[in-house]
């Protein structure tokens, strides 16, 4: 699978979904953690133009447990 980062479109679709923005640009720490997600590497591996890893990562996981992940994937299925 080829990674790609998010269109502008789906970008606006996530926006709404994601917590109150942090330190950290969110749709560059999205974009980092996808392509770890989606090429497999290891954290440490990813791009720095995503930003620290460590961010991405403790994003990855706060996200998840209050649920936006969950969000995000149902705007995408309706």
């Amino acid at each position: 699978m080829e990674f790609r980062e998010l269109s502008d479109f789906e970008w606006e679709v996530v926006k709404p979904l994601l917590p109150p923005r942090s330190r950290a640009d969110d749709r560059m720490v999205l974009n980092g953690i996808l392509y770890v997600l989606v090429t497999g590497c290891r954290w440490m591996d990813m791009p720095l133009k995503y930003g620290s890893y460590k961010t991405a990562w403790k994003r990855l996981k706060r996200w998840s447990d209050k649920g936006v992940w969950d969000r995000i994937f149902k705007a995408f299925i309706q």
